[in-house]
């Protein structure tokens, strides 16, 4: 139906009306935007300092800006703070050491060859743990930290990628279990998850002794954290506080641990027993302890471990650097001539297949991980908090997108990301001229500075091999 001449005239008339003010409202802001600039460049460059907001810019600088918020932040709750997911404070880590490149003077492994990727955690226990991907996720916990829907996909992600998965310090989630293909049971300092109808199901123990981003220091959790959900599965007194103690108990002495040790290997049918550890200054005198005790697994956390919630000073003023402590742990079993029979997991700061590669090539049996683990499983996934909010507000128990978390899709997405650090070690193995990761060692390396050569006992870059 064709518009009469009237009709034209009065869209044409509505088309230049809508223009015009689109012109002038883009104007408008443009001499906004202008005037507002002017304004506040004039003021940064005259004001007096005193009064001058360019103040802020030259204490920051000087001080920092976490420094600044988290000052503002114990001012405003008088009481220590919980940072979440480790310290930023640049410590020493595995990038200063590199590995060698085989080509003529050693060859590559041929594509065609399998690359074995397997270990074994406790090889001397009844039931040694056998998993394909020497990549652990670490001990986060139910409850005090991640929602029961992470949980079950971190379960069955790490099943996915043929990799196992520690339950952590908070209760026993059946769910889990039952999505984990291979299950480590950390035995906690608190009450709760330690019913032997829990123990038994358990594919290793891990005893908690300490922890990385907090050490031994006891902690616990307020009423007002904690729903009914949480006090069913914690099994304690609706109202009651959380406590996780500083202390394990059975530790006076190794005869002692070693006795527990003992009584768990019966509860549990012969799987491996094992402590984990901060490392501190007197980690050889802890793995001589726990040696002495008989364990089947040591797992050592590193001062750049994470978790939920810890203080800052905890993070970031206490405890040794991962690369550090992995090396001073491995010599340390190889003095006691403990290294065939006791397995090494290390954990802290390790976030790439080529941290993985380097830490195993330095002595460790597999790693932890669990800050990387958890940017995997929640993926796109934490555009449903941002720009509002963090995107540890779709992992955390309480957090405010907690319940729109999509257990499959992180699942698949942690898979993946497994998966895809299994073909980045096998291609890192094949480089190397190597057919597994029993083949690697520190011979594989060299450092970029003198102190991570002493560190580490690798072979300088600028120093060649001698013929």
């Amino acid at each position: 139906m064709e518009m009469s001449k009237s009709e034209l005239g009065r869209v044409a008339s509505r088309l230049g009306a809508s223009l015009l003010a689109g012109f002038g409202a883009v104007w408008l802001l443009r001499f906004m935007g202008q005037q507002a600039t002017r304004w506040s460049m004039t003021r940064v460059m005259t004001d007096d300092y005193d009064e001058n907001l360019a103040e802020f810019y030259s204490a920051s600088r000087r001080v920092g800006v976490q420094n600044i918020i988290e000052a503002n932040l114990r001012a405003e709750k008088g009481a220590a703070i919980a940072r979440p997911l480790g310290s930023p404070r640049a410590m020493l880590d595995f990038s200063s050491l590199m590995f060698n490149v085989a080509q003529l003077a050693q060859r590559p492994t041929p594509r065609e060859v399998h690359i074995d990727l397997s270990v074994v955690i406790g090889p001397c226990s009844k039931r040694p743990l056998k998993v394909q991907t020497p990549i652990i996720v670490s001990a986060m916990a139910y409850g005090e930290a991640l929602s029961a829907k992470v949980k079950v996909a971190l379960a069955k992600g790490a099943t996915l990628g043929g990799a196992a998965i520690n339950g952590g310090e908070g209760p026993f989630l059946p769910a889990e279990r039952l999505a984990a293909r291979h299950y480590i049971l950390q035995y906690n300092r608190a009450t709760w998850g330690k019913a032997i109808e829990e123990l038994v199901q358990a594919d290793a123990i891990e005893i908690q002794i300490g922890q990385g981003a907090m050490g031994g220091v006891g902690h616990s959790i307020e009423p007002a954290e904690i729903d009914a959900t949480l006090y069913k599965a914690l099994k304690i007194p609706r109202g009651s506080d959380a406590v996780i103690e500083a202390r394990q108990r059975h530790t006076a002495n190794p005869a002692d641990f070693g006795a527990f040790v003992e009584q768990m290997r019966g509860i549990t049918g012969g799987v491996p027993i094992g402590a984990k550890i901060a490392a501190g200054m007197d980690i050889e005198q802890d793995i001589t302890f726990l040696v002495k005790s008989g364990v089947d697994f040591i797992s050592i956390d590193g001062a750049q471990a994470a978790t939920k919630g810890s203080s800052p000073t905890l993070q970031d003023d206490f405890g040794l650097p991962t690369v550090m402590a992995l090396c001073r742990a491995v010599q340390q079993l190889e003095k006691l001539r403990a290294r065939e029979r006791v397995s090494l997991i290390v954990a802290g700061g390790l976030f790439t297949p080529g941290d993985f590669l380097k830490a195993m090539a330095l002595g460790a049996d597999a790693v932890y991980i669990g800050t990387a683990a958890l940017f995997a499983v929640a993926h796109t996934q934490t555009l449903k908090a941002l720009p509002y909010e963090p995107p540890t507000e779709v992992v955390w128990y309480t957090g405010r997108y907690a319940s729109r978390f999509n257990v499959e899709q992180g699942a698949k997405h942690l898979g993946n990301f497994l998966k895809a650090c299994r073909e980045e070690l096998s291609q890192g193995l094949q480089a190397l001229g190597k057919c597994s990761l029993m083949d690697l060692s520190a011979e594989d390396l060299f450092g970029l500075s003198p102190f991570i050569c002493e560190v580490a006992g690798v072979r300088p870059a600028w120093k060649p091999r001698k013929p």
